[in-house]
């Protein structure tokens, strides 16, 4: 209003722009009423009117993937709308994780991020985003059973045996990862470090190439997610556990923590954009909260034997803040990042 007034005095010391005035006041006006606060976003009370998007930064198969799509089949019942699975791999998590950061805040662009795409590779290459001030966590609803495995036949029966071969045969110790610096890739570059050995890191696009690859004779070992199926049929076998905690599904196998104590902070979690309005992500988290009790969400994830887990997204997104931290000493300190 107050710039309508100072366009007047213009006008009328040139009465040839009368027509061109209007027009600029005339713009203002409604470049106000429809880019002012709140325009274009849904009353929260009719959240959802319309199908979820929801976007999984890895590739469909692995169980990572199937805990995602177990817990949107439950919480679709609760949100009364439907939940559309989109797969975008890539970037160790970054890609998809960049498409969720990225998306209008609305509520409906969520997505699940396992932990590294919010405060680790944004420390180690340039992201379209910033963890801290444009991500929220809605919900974390599991936990994540991360592993270094070799396959079934293989004469390493546990991860010392891995590195004694490694200082054996430098640089002939190949692993899998799903990317460079992934959590994976940079954590055994930290033990091999520790170790005082040298490994070969071989990148693949997700975690079903990896264990195709393992498989198929191509690399000594994999870091990372692994499919339970393929430990169940004895086709592969865990040496150590890439996680803060013993698993209790794997009993007797060590922790990277216990060994090297190092963290391997890994959550399931759905994450959307900071600026969604408080009101429709209270609504996300109740459908998520509800759906973690469906008995066929938790006999999913007893199936995948991966734990279920609940902490309200504000708990945790101080907790990532404090990774954030972390991880920042920790590649200065490795020399990884100035």
């Amino acid at each position: 209003m107050k710039l309508s007034v100072a366009v007047a005095p213009a006008i009328a010391k040139h009465p040839g722009r009368k027509h061109a005035g209007r027009m600029l006041v005339s713009a203002i006006f409604i470049t106000l009423l429809f880019c002012g606060p709140g325009y274009g976003q849904e009353d929260p009370a009719k959240f959802p009117s319309k199908p979820i998007t929801h976007i999984v930064p890895v590739p469909p198969g692995g169980p990572t993937d199937l805990a995602v799509r177990l817990i949107c089949r439950e919480a679709e019942k609760f949100l009364k709308q439907p939940i559309v699975i989109v797969n975008r791999p890539g970037g160790a998590l970054s890609v998809g994780t960049a498409a969720i950061a990225t998306a209008k805040p609305d509520g409906y662009t969520i997505g699940y991020s396992g932990g590294p795409p919010l405060f680790l590779t944004p420390l180690l290459e340039k992201v379209p985003y910033d963890p801290i001030k444009d991500i929220r966590t809605v919900i974390q609803y599991g936990g994540l059973n991360f592993g270094v495995y070799v396959k079934a036949d293989s004469p390493f029966k546990t991860f010392k045996d891995l590195v004694a071969y490694a200082r054996q045969n430098p640089k002939k110790a190949t692993y899998g990862t799903v990317g460079v610096n992934s959590m994976g890739n940079l954590m055994m570059e930290e033990v091999a470090k520790k170790e005082k050995v040298q490994i070969t890191h071989i990148p693949f696009k997700g975690t079903p190439e990896v264990q195709t690859a393992l498989l198929g004779g191509h690399v000594l070992f994999g870091a990372g997610d692994f499919n339970t199926s393929l430990v169940e049929a004895k086709e592969i076998r865990l040496v150590m556990m890439l996680k803060d905690e013993p698993a209790a599904e794997y009993p007797g196998v060590p922790t990277i923590k216990e060994l090297y104590g190092l963290p391997y902070p890994m959550y399931f979690t759905v994450i959307t954009q900071k600026a969604v309005p408080d009101a429709i992500v209270r609504k996300l988290e109740d459908a998520f909260r509800q759906a973690m009790k469906e008995p066929a969400f938790i006999k999913g994830m007893k199936e995948l034997n991966l734990p279920v887990a609940y902490r309200p997204g504000k708990d945790l997104d101080v907790i990532v803040a404090q990774n954030y931290a972390y991880f920042s000493k920790m590649l200065k300190d490795m020399g990884v990042i100035k």
